[in-house]
């Protein structure tokens, strides 16, 4: 009687198995933020259990009320050690010295909108783009980095002075009180949509767009530090015409998300090592219409409550 009991629960642990499958069973999952054209909608966000199949919510989130333009392009977002979400955005194409700004514990309730003036220091400061927030967990403090121009700064290469950029960075542990902001990364190139990857202690890889023409493609950077310096800039391992680069790490590879505007596709590629890297986007499906955001990991309880909001 025992034997034929025993029997009949692992047979139902095959076929409870097979029937969740092992990436809708996980208590992980993965969010990425999100935003469609002409940006003025606000915070989308999509959804996966396996971080190669994403399914969109179909609702905004947060619609954007700052910046002079009022938009959301590039949300960035990091979930602290409590919990906390907290978001950043490009509000406007030029003219803001500053991004926008917002947390959540639950992606649904948000606290009122902030607009950071990290660059009001800098009166010829052309733009203020695609800020993007990393969590320090060695210095327990939040890293948020960007791309702005400011002509005549940097040697010019072959970029017009109004599309010269480098990267700049603030840190701080609360959102209320910041860094100074200061020179983040300056390639001898004009750099933007960079984004921040820990693979370990004091081993960060930064990936990022070599925005020059013709190459207007992704690169990457090696430092021992979150804020740098980072140095041996690679060559690129993209297509031309590449953006936005987001990364997450599935097993024992990275993947690494990027908008391909030149083949008019989002991409995907797989590397262990930011050495290789083997193009997956036949592997990935994302939805129609989505634009430049980062993937977290989230407990899959935050994708219930998501897709019970009305």
């Amino acid at each position: 009687m025992f034997k034929a009991k025993f029997l009949s629960s692992i047979q139902l642990a095959i076929i409870g198995f097979a029937f969740c499958g092992l990436s809708a069973c996980s208590k992980n999952a993965y969010i990425f933020t999100s935003f469609h054209e002409p940006a003025t909608a606000g915070l989308r966000l999509l959804y996966s259990y396996d971080a190669y199949h994403w399914t969109d919510l179909k609702k905004t989130f947060l619609k954007p009320a700052i910046g002079t333009q009022k938009v959301m392009r590039d949300p960035s977002i990091a979930q602290g050690p409590d919990g906390t979400f907290h978001l950043v955005w490009t509000c406007s194409w030029k003219g803001d010295k500053g991004f926008g700004y917002a947390s959540s514990k639950d992606l649904l309730n948000w606290s009122e909108q902030k607009f950071l003036p990290v660059m009001e220091s800098e009166p010829k400061t052309v733009n203020v783009w695609a800020p993007e927030i990393f969590y320090d967990s060695e210095k327990k403090e939040y890293v948020i980095i960007w791309a702005s121009t400011i002509p005549f700064r940097f040697t010019k290469g072959i970029e017009d002075e109004d599309n010269n950029h480098r990267m700049y960075a603030i840190t701080t542990k609360d959102f209320i009180k910041f860094s100074e902001p200061k020179l983040f990364l300056d390639p001898g190139f004009s750099v933007i949509d960079a984004v921040i990857v820990k693979r370990a202690a004091k081993d960060f890889v930064l990936v990022l767009k070599d925005n020059t023409r013709p190459n207007r493609n992704l690169k990457v950077a090696f430092a021992k530090d979150a804020l740098g310096p980072y140095e041996n800039v690679s060559e690129t391992f993209s297509p031309k015409l590449t953006e936005g680069p987001t990364v997450i790490k599935v097993k024992n590879d990275w993947l690494i998300y990027f908008d391909a505007y030149g083949q008019k596709i989002y991409s995907a590629y797989k590397t262990s090592d930011f050495k290789s890297f083997k193009d997956v986007t036949a592997q990935v499906s994302i939805p129609e219409g989505h634009k430049h955001g980062t993937i977290i990991k989230v407990r899959r309880k935050v994708i219930e409550g998501l897709k019970k909001y009305k």
